[in-house]
């Protein structure tokens, strides 16, 4: 594949991408502009790319079903944790034009890349932080939450951070889980299994 436009269409193709949203952000964000100047060739290869210090710009594919399954609206306000090269932060906040997005991430470098790669957009529904030593961003909640990492067991922390009605997609283990937090704060789950994510570090 040789351009953004290709990867949108093959992964529609491939079922991955359905929504007018989310294919409205795949097309209008560019991939190459979150790869590394060595890996450019690779930028719209369906597979993981190295971004450094050990973690990597995931799978269009997996990105794709990941995304689709937070039923994004435009006004959401969205937790991305572990944003890497600002990729997913990106395909959030185009979706999301109304809304906004707080992207984490705990190594300093890979938050210098991620800012760096989204000056190259005009967000204005952007904020990045580094990650603390509790998970996510304690006292504030979410309509929707994506996790880039995978954990050992769900963290019931994130579950707090969700609002009522909201959606969170998070790697447990090797399974993708979907946690639907109902208006009374009970909780239902959904699993996918067969994926594999670089471990969720906090």
């Amino acid at each position: 594949m040789k351009s953004h436009y290709e990867l949108s269409q093959y992964l529609q193709q491939r079922g991955a991408l359905k929504s007018p949203l989310l294919i409205e952000s795949f097309n209008a964000i560019d991939r190459k502009d979150f790869v590394s100047p060595s890996l450019q060739d690779e930028a719209y290869e369906d597979h993981p790319l190295a971004i450094g210090a050990g973690q990597t710009i995931s799978q269009p594919y997996t990105v794709a079903f990941m995304l689709e399954l937070l039923e994004l609206g435009e006004s959401d306000h969205i937790l991305d944790i572990g944003c890497g090269s600002g990729w997913s932060t990106a395909l959030l906040a185009q979706a999301a034009k109304s809304g906004f997005v707080t992207g984490v991430e705990l190594l300093p470098e890979l938050l210098d890349l991620a800012r760096s790669n989204l000056e190259k957009y005009p967000f204005t529904n952007i904020r990045l932080e580094l990650a603390g030593e509790a998970l996510g961003i304690p006292g504030q909640t979410f309509d929707k939450i994506l996790v880039s990492a995978a954990a050992e067991e769900l963290p019931s922390e994130l579950v707090d951070q969700l609002k009522p009605g909201g959606i969170m997609v998070i790697p447990v283990q090797n399974d993708m889980v979907v946690i639907f937090k109902r208006k009374d704060g009970s909780t239902e789950q959904k699993k996918f299994a067969g994926f594999r994510f670089v471990p969720l570090i906090y």
